[in-house]
């Protein structure tokens, strides 16, 4: 059977940059996690020696890598409940519910929205890569609300395109235990990895980059707080990061936030945490479009319980 790899030697130009970071720059249709897969593997070699997701890059330095291509079955099709909020020949607006991963992160995983949105229609952009089909932006598994899928590659460009020029709006709704000492204002610190590594994120960490969040308080409750909060950026985790240097903690974050029990008001199963308004300009139809998601049973429970105790 012919050996469908494909192999890849990249010299370093500029050194400084870790290995899984430079990759994802050169190979982006490729996600981080399983471009460090490959590196565990011994797939990718530096100077023709394995290392690190985490090692340090220098001028000069020869890559190489082998990247099998994934089987065009991996993804299932599951008829999966779908909360469409608008829909035509272009995209999808969807209010996606907490506890759904986006999309999957190896293959064969089920119960994603992917594989929702691979039962529900044929035609999905290709520009997210194999396991990303369709999705232009994401939602953490906990944070529920609005997202936008595209059906074609130029609508997932221009929507892209949108983000990366900070044209899209997007609105959170947060639950806290915490109130700001500003009832509005905002937040400009950097994030970045944090050195423990494990996915978590902190101010001014690793490689931090600039992020900028809006935030608005909208009713509070003692020690509790409902927020409105607009990211004019989009780092992993920024909203919960900056939430915390406000010493505001999203109820029922188990990431970032307190203790379970001490830091939510009633037993929640998630991070409260909503994506309620969702704008951009439609690529196709060339007018601006804007989305909302009613907020989910569980984030009221929690703020009805707040007014009986008021």
């Amino acid at each position: 059977m012919k050996d469908s790899s494909e192999h890849h030697r990249i010299i370093v130009e500029k050194g400084g940059q870790r290995l899984d970071v430079f990759l994802k720059e050169h190979f982006s249709h490729l996600s981080r996690s399983s471009l460090q897969k490959l590196i565990h593997e011994g797939k990718v070699t530096v100077n023709k020696k394995v290392e690190k997701p985490s090692h340090l890059l220098k001028t000069g330095d020869k890559i190489d890598i082998i990247i099998t291509p994934l089987k065009e079955t991996v993804l299932v099709p599951e008829p999966l409940p779908l909360d469409i909020l608008f829909e035509d020949d272009y995209l999808l607006v969807l209010n996606k519910p907490a506890g759904m991963t986006t999309h999957p992160v190896y293959p064969g995983q089920k119960g994603t929205l992917v594989n929702a949105l691979l039962y529900h229609t044929k035609n999905l952009s290709q520009m997210g890569g194999l396991l990303r089909p369709g999705i232009v932006h994401r939602l953490d598994k906990d944070t529920s609300g609005a997202i936008v899928v595209a059906k074609c590659d130029f609508v997932h460009l221009a929507l892209s395109l949108q983000f990366k020029k900070r044209e899209v709006k997007k609105k959170y709704l947060a639950l806290v235990k915490g109130k700001p000492s500003d009832a509005e204002g905002i937040i400009n610190v950097k994030i970045g990895r944090s050195p423990k590594g494990r996915g978590r994120m902190v101010p001014d960490g690793k490689l931090a980059r600039e992020a900028i969040t809006y935030y608005k308080t909208l009713k509070s409750w003692g020690d509790w707080s409902l927020l409105e909060v607009h990211p004019l950026t989009g780092r992993t985790h920024q909203i919960r990061i900056h939430l915390k240097t406000l010493n505001c903690f999203l109820i029922g974050d188990r990431l970032y936030g307190g203790k379970p029990g001490r830091d939510s008001p009633v037993p929640v199963n998630r991070a409260m945490l909503h994506a309620n308004l969702l704008g951009f300009f439609h690529p196709a139809k060339k007018e601006w479009m804007e989305f909302e998601a009613p907020m989910p049973q569980d984030m009221k429970n929690v703020i009805n319980y707040l007014e009986r105790k008021k």
